[in-house]
């Protein structure tokens, strides 16, 4: 599970802006909350902005940050430059390194990693775990010099192989550090984004020990009532013997002479409403199944606002994310600052200042009767709404 995500000097966010799941002590929806010790954390967040107010930003930095982590050492041959973008509305923030930390827990145990970088090379980078209920160095780094406290001749060998644009997270995950590989598997195994319909055949792959991820996406597409009745994958053989999979939706209809029949079409006929819902249902289903974490970037897009609240639903109750499952998201749905589905303390906001920076605040951190303005004030338009930013490739 996510505890907290920071972010330092990344695109908007000059100064340091941070994302917690940890849950406040207000009495409101506690039964959403999932325990982790004597600490409770929130199952989603919500996201929301002005026009480019910087919300997207927030899930670009996590993109970002997961990629490299996940593939720095792959990646990052020599010269390669790292890819992180720095605030640009000043003279200095190009020359300081952006800085990414988390703090997250996998299978009981609490892990916080940290790196920062410029384009260039990597400045710090930092492991700790606490597999015995007390936070341990695994490793740290100043530019080259690395320090341990446990495995420190393994560790000084894999340091020498470590250049100065590759994080030594990564590099030492090939090289079979067992902590760093057990602190890693969160980020290749318990993170999703969101992504594109037509991606639907590869993610359904992905999960092939999931028997039950097609009919999930069939419930996701009943419960839109968008007249999808079941949903298939047929496979079909390209010219160069390449098997691929398409993702085929079953709807009923009637025959000339009026009697019941059934009638498929490819996802590429489906309404836009209906492409993105089949996008995100098999993510959602995943990390409800295993309990990792799910960042979406406009997550009502094309998506009627009923159907956006019953997926945080199914976040937002211990019956059906038994799990421990996590959604974080930017959205402009209004309908979920009504206080009911969701606590003060899953609502965040991101505003400019007037020098250019974007900051990113707790609906919490404000009084009831500020809280009470700014949902009046989204709801009039205030707070506008701004067309979805896709994330770019790395």
């Amino acid at each position: 599970m996510l505890i907290e995500f920071s972010v330092k000097n990344y695109r908007s966010f000059r100064d340091e802006t941070i994302l917690s799941m940890e849950a406040t002590k207000s009495s409101t929806l506690k039964s959403v909350l999932i325990p982790f010790g004597g600490m409770p954390i929130l199952p989603s967040a919500a996201i929301y902005g002005k026009n480019v107010g910087g919300k997207s930003n927030v899930i670009r930095a996590f993109w970002l940050a997961a990629q490299f982590i996940r593939s720095a050492q792959r990646t990052q041959h020599e010269k390669a430059p790292i890819p992180v973008t720095p605030f640009a509305l000043n003279d200095y923030s190009a020359f300081e390194p952006t800085k990414f930390s988390f703090l997250y827990t996998l299978d009981g145990i609490r892990y916080w990693y940290s790196f920062s970088a410029t384009k260039g090379k990597v400045y710090t980078e930092s492991l700790y775990h606490a597999p015995k209920g007390r936070k341990t160095l695994v490793f740290a780094r100043e530019g080259q010099e690395f320090s341990f406290t446990e495995a420190k001749a393994r560790r000084k060998l894999i340091s020498q192989v470590v250049a100065e644009n590759q994080l030594f997270f990564s590099v030492a995950c090939t090289m079979n550090d067992v902590d760093c590989a057990k602190a890693m598997m969160w980020f290749r195994e318990m993170i999703y984004f969101s992504r594109d319909y037509s991606d639907i055949p590869r993610q359904l792959l992905e999960y092939p020990n999931d028997a039950n991820i097609l009919r999930a996406i069939s419930n996701y597409a009943k419960a839109a009532d968008v007249g999808i009745e079941d949903m298939r994958l047929l496979s079909e053989t390209s010219n160069d013997s390449e098997t691929n999979l398409k993702a085929i939706s079953i709807h009923q209809g009637k025959d000339k002479v009026g009697k019941p029949s059934v009638y498929t079409m490819e996802l590429s006929d489906e309404s836009d409403g209906t492409r993105k819902l089949m996008a995100l249902a098999p993510a959602i289903e995943s990390v409800l199944t295993k309990g990792g974490l799910l960042l979406v970037d406009g997550i009502e897009k094309e998506l009627h606002p009923a159907l956006v609240e019953f997926i945080v639903a199914k976040f937002q109750s211990r019956k059906t994310n038994p799990n421990g499952a996590q959604i974080v998201f930017t959205t402009h749905n209004s309908d979920l600052l009504d206080m009911e589905s969701l606590r003060k303390d899953q609502l965040y906001f991101v505003d400019k200042n007037s020098e250019g920076v974007s900051e990113l605040y707790s609906i919490s951190d404000f009084s009831a009767h500020a809280t009470e303005s700014i949902r009046k004030g989204y709801l009039l338009g205030k707070y506008g709404a701004t067309p979805n930013i896709e994330i770019e490739e790395l």
